[in-house]
């Protein structure tokens, strides 16, 4: 495939990526950036097919980071520290779900197939359809009981698969296009309503909560629940990190202005880590501070991140890399 070939696709995540909701607006609540002399040291793998462009990251308990590929038919992950490719037989089309089990097994949302897949070490695949005649498929995330949960938005649902089984919860509010979606500690399942400018809660009877962010059109994406229950949010249009406990909403700006800010995970140390695609960086708030990691590329786009137990950030870059920040660095 040409160069300017292979450049389409990318092209077509990048405007995926920035239109998951409008251009991000700066605001005016305080934040702190930490300027930072040192360099981090971060470890990246390029992609081993030159199309290839990899978008959610997971992370198993082994250590294994599994990432899923737009425009391809295969699922990666970096094992050993090698990347390998492990063919799905089907075309992806904007992967952007993706969990990891404590088995090591991945969970992929598949919206051309129409079916929640789980990919084994091995390479071994089992599909679970959903039933419906298409789907545009979110963020999910598999709980600590090993059910896997995924935003749905054709069928506006958050939707549990158990057991082969599916379970929808459906959103009352037709506009509420469901994105985000992070398990608690209490087995609780947390999701964003971007249009709908909502976090729902899903308790363990299935009672459903919502929770009106108060910042208007904030639009929030990525969601994720640390260890002491606090759940943080992507605020995509007001550019700010906004977390919610005890029934009360707060917000930090992130300093570049318009950074498009997509992936977030919190780390067993109880940071808090995000990508931003303007600006081909890592953010990290801890204790109420932000500080930003250069990305070694200026041309980096990270769309996704996780953390592994060990404290390692991992992040997909669409530009064509998985990479990694080690926790000694990632703990500066």
């Amino acid at each position: 495939m040409t160069t300017e070939a292979a450049s389409v696709p990318r092209r077509r995540l990048w405007l995926t990526a920035l239109s998951i909701i409008a251009v991000a607006v700066a605001s005016g609540a305080a934040a702190w950036w930490t300027l930072q002399p040192h360099k981090p040291a971060f470890v990246e793998y390029p992609m081993t097919v030159a199309t290839d462009i990899p978008t959610a990251i997971a992370t198993a308990p082994d250590g294994t980071a599994w990432f899923s590929i737009d425009f391809s038919d295969a699922i990666g992950m970096v094992r050993n520290g090698k990347v390998e490719r492990l063919s799905k037989g089907s075309r992806n089309a904007e992967p952007i779900g993706l969990g990891a089990d404590a088995a090591g097994n991945a969970w992929l949302a598949d919206p051309p197939a129409v079916a929640i897949q789980r990919v084994a070490p091995n390479g071994e695949i089992r599909s679970f359809p959903l039933g419906t005649p298409i789907a545009r498929l979110g963020r999910l995330t598999v709980a600590p009981d090993g059910a896997v949960w995924f935003a749905e938005s054709t069928a506006f649902s958050i939707t549990r698969l158990n057991d082969g089984e599916l379970k929808r919860h459906e959103i009352s509010m037709v506009r509420g296009a469901p994105f985000g979606v992070a398990a608690a500690p209490d087995g609780s399942v947390w999701a964003t309503l971007q249009a709908g400018n909502s976090l729902v809660r899903i308790a363990t009877d299935g009672t459903m909560t919502e929770f009106e962010v108060p910042s208007r059109g904030a639009s929030p994406t990525d969601v994720a629940v640390d260890s002491s229950g606090t759940v943080w949010f992507l605020e995509f249009r007001a550019n700010r990190i906004g977390r919610f406990r005890d029934g009360k909403f707060g917000e930090i700006d992130v300093p570049l202005e318009r950074a498009a800010l997509s992936g977030l995970a919190a780390a067993p140390d109880g940071s808090v880590w995000f990508g931003m695609l303007r600006g081909a960086a890592l953010g990290r708030v801890r204790d109420g501070h932000v500080k930003t990691f250069r990305l070694p590329r200026d041309d980096a786009r990270p769309f996704s991140v996780a953390v592994d137990r060990a404290g390692n950030v991992w992040y997909t870059d669409i530009s064509g890399w998985v990479g990694m920040l080690p926790a000694a660095e990632a703990a500066r």
